[in-house]
């Protein structure tokens, strides 16, 4: 894919709601002062507030900063749920809301439910995408819509698999990939999402591409990479092991891994699983880790690969921190008063 014509990169931040409402707001405002085009909530209900709140809160607090789920789910909401929920925001931020879903994962293991197959993710996306759209729908021979159903939503699915970014790209209206910044697998996730667009005859370079991943702004790789070891271990124990392979990382990490809580890319002692995770994952898997799949460096280097990444026909980025239950306060400043003025100088934007 190229890059579509006009339109600088969107770069966002994810903020986990790791904390009041109220006071989450002020680093949203924060990152939108700073210049970010969007913010990102992760939605899992034992983990963080309800994002749906949180969303609503930013809504309220903020003026022209984009606002998305990334992501929500149809497994432990239900379509219709979510349809009025996410109407309820986008009345609030007119334009700037998107709706980011996925199979649920870090939602569903929790409560012993498993993540929503292809098949659950299509029925439920044409359900909730219908019902946004103000149609009716046949609930078991109850035909029911939604009231009040503007305005529009746009629908974008987080995919990694092959099935889904073929999914995501016939039938969403954009897709988050999963596959971090490395070129090799970028290339084979995009080309996954062009042949769902053949599919059902759209035009591939039209469609929103979002890439989620790690970042910090550092001049000691060595160091901030080490910290990411509990990211690749979990990409190799989730169905990632041949991407990382790609990279010369070759690791085999166990199904369970003992001692982590309540997962390795949500742990809530991250030191503890940091020195879990390097019995599997060196020190020097997690450089190359990081140079291959992260955004780590320098302001400099970091904007320089996001010129690169859109380039490829990515359309927007959102940047992730390491842990899950403090806010990306560091992150937001170094980026905001380092990356983005050295990626307007190169972009125009």
């Amino acid at each position: 894919m190229t890059a579509p014509e006009g339109g600088a990169l969107r770069v966002g931040i994810r903020i986990p709601p790791c904390d009041r409402a109220d006071r989450l707001v002020e680093t949203v405002r924060r990152a939108e002062s700073l210049g970010f085009d969007q913010v990102w909530f992760p939605d899992s209900q034992l983990l963080w507030r309800d994002v749906f709140t949180v969303l609503t809160a930013a809504a309220l607090a903020t003026e022209r900063i984009g606002l998305g789920s990334a992501v929500t789910n149809l497994a432990t909401r239900h379509p219709a749920v979510v349809a009025s929920a996410a109407r309820s925001v986008a009345e609030l931020a007119p334009g700037r809301f998107v709706l980011g879903l996925g199979v649920g994962n870090s939602s569903v293991g929790p409560v012993g439910m498993r993540p929503s197959t292809r098949a659950e993710m299509r029925a439920g996306l044409t359900l909730l995408k219908a019902l946004l759209n103000g149609e009716e729908w046949d609930f078991g021979g109850v035909r029911s819509r939604l009231r009040d159903p503007g305005p529009g939503v746009p629908v974008h699915l987080a995919a990694s698999g092959p099935r889904n970014l073929q999914l995501a790209g016939e039938i969403a209206d954009g897709v988050i990939l999963l596959s971090g910044v490395s070129p090799r697998t970028l290339a084979g996730a995009t080309s996954q999402v062009r042949e769902g667009a053949a599919v059902a005859g759209r035009p591939a370079g039209t469609i929103p591409l979002t890439v989620s991943a790690f970042c910090a702004v550092t001049d000691d790789t060595t160091a901030a990479a080490r910290l990411l070891k509990p990211i690749c271990a979990s990409i190799a124990q989730n169905g990632g092991a041949a991407a990382l392979a790609l990279a010369g990382i070759e690791i085999d990490v166990p199904a369970k891994v003992e001692g982590v809580y309540p997962d390795l890319v949500h742990a809530e002692d991250w030191d503890a699983a940091v020195k879990i995770c390097s019995e599997w994952v060196s020190d020097a898997d997690a450089l190359r880790f990081a140079e291959e799949f992260c955004l780590v460096g320098t302001a400099e280097e970091i904007a320089r690969k996001l010129r690169a990444l859109h380039a490829d026909g990515v359309t927007g980025v959102f940047l992730q921190h390491v842990g899950s239950y403090d806010l990306p306060t560091e992150l937001i400043e170094s980026v905001g008063s380092g990356v983005l003025p050295a990626l307007a100088k190169g972009t125009g934007r």
